[in-house]
C-alpha cells in the first residue's frame, strides 16, 4: 500500500463529512487534503483510542518529532510520506500542524472548559488550524480568506460539540463551558441521561446561535474571487449547517439520539453545492 493509498483508506473508513467535499478537487490537491485529513485522524485516534494518558502523550510527542521529520524531508510514517510532496508547493506551515497536536493534547490536559474563551482556544487548535492548512491546499488570492478559514473551523467544531454532547459526556469530556452550565442551572450528570432536559435545550439553542454567527461571519469574509477554489469548505459548511438544522428541527434532543445525515444526503449536498459554485464561477468569468 502506497502512502497515498493509506491516506485514502483512512479517510474513506472514517465516514466523515469531509470526505465528500474532497471528491471535486483536482488530483494533486485532493491527495494533499486527504493526507492532511489522515494526519488529523491519526492524532485524534491517539487521544480517543489510547486508554493510558501517559502513553497517549508519548505518542503525541512522537508526532511532534515526526512533524520535524516531515519538514526536514525525512518522514517515516505513511501519512507524513504522503504529505511531504505538498509542503513546499502548497506553502503548508509547520506551526499549524503543531497547533493541531496541541489541541489534541488539550483533550489529555482538560476534560472540562471553564468558559467560552478557553473553549475557543481548543476549537482554534483542533479545527481552525486545519482550516488554515486547508485553504492553502485549495488555493486562494485574497488574504481575507484566512479569516474565513478561522471562523469556519470554529463553526464546525461548535457544531460537533452540540451534536456529540451525550457521547462526549459518557467519555468524561464536557465541552459545554462550565459558565454556561451554571448559567442554565445544568448539573453535568444530566448530560449522561437518555432524555434532554429543558434547561439543556435552552443552552443548546443559545450555543447554536453562536455557531451560526461563526458560519455567517466565515461566509461573509470569503472573497468572491476565492469561492470556486474554496468550494470544498463551502460544501462542508452546507453539510454541517444541514446537520445543525436537523438538530434544531428535532428540538435539540441530542441526549435522546444522535442526529446525523445519511451518506446519500451528504453526497447530494456535495454535488448540489459543487454544481452551484461551478455555475457561479462561469458567470464570473464572463464578466
Amino acid at each position: 500500500m502506497t502512502p497515498d493509498q493509506y491516506c485514502e483508506d483512512k479517510a474513506a473508513k472514517s465516514g466523515s463529512s469531509f470526505y465528500y467535499s474532497f471528491r471535486f478537487l483536482p488530483d494533486t490537491r485532493r491527495k494533499a487534503i486527504t493526507a492532511l485529513y489522515a494526519f488529523c485522524r491519526e492524532v485524534d485516534d491517539v487521544v480517543d483510542e489510547t486508554s493510558d494518558p501517559a502513553i497517549a502523550l508519548q505518542m503525541l510527542n512522537w508526532w511532534r518529532n515526526e512533524i520535524d521529520n516531515l519538514f526536514n524531508e525525512h518522514p517515516t510514517h505513511p501519512v507524513s510520506k504522503a504529505l511531504v510532496a505538498h509542503i513546499n508547493p502548497l506553502r503548508l506551515q509547520k506551526k499549524y500542524f503543531l497547533e493541531i497536536i496541541d489541541g489534541m493534547q488539550m483533550d489529555l490536559d482538560y476534560n472540562r472548559y471553564r468558559d467560552m474563551q478557553q473553549l475557543e482556544l481548543y476549537c482554534y487548535r483542533v479545527a481552525s488550524a486545519v482550516g488554515l492548512l486547508s485553504v492553502e491546499i485549495f488555493g486562494y488570492q485574497n488574504s481575507q480568506t484566512l479569516e474565513y478559514a478561522r471562523d469556519l473551523g470554529m463553526a464546525f467544531q461548535l457544531t460537533n460539540i452540540i451534536r456529540d454532547v451525550r457521547e462526549d459526556a459518557q467519555r468524561e469530556r464536557i465541552y459545554l463551558p462550565q459558565s454556561l452550565l451554571d448559567e442554565y442551572s445544568i448539573d453535568e450528570q444530566a448530560l449522561r441521561q437518555n432524555q434532554t432536559p429543558d434547561e439543556l435545550i435552552s443552552l443548546l439553542r443559545h450555543f447554536t446561535k453562536i455557531a451560526r454567527q461563526y458560519y455567517q461571519s466565515a461566509l461573509s469574509k470569503l472573497p468572491d474571487a476565492d469561492r470556486y477554489q474554496q468550494r470544498p469548505g463551502i460544501i462542508m459548511a452546507e453539510i454541517y449547517l444541514a446537520t445543525l438544522d436537523e438538530i434544531e428541527n428535532d428540538g435539540f434532543k441530542v441526549l435522546d439520539h444522535r442526529v446525523k445525515l445519511t451518506p446519500l444526503r451528504k453526497l447530494w449536498i456535495a454535488w448540489r453545492v459543487a454544481r452551484s459554485e461551478r455555475k457561479r464561477y462561469k458567470k464570473q468569468l464572463k464578466k
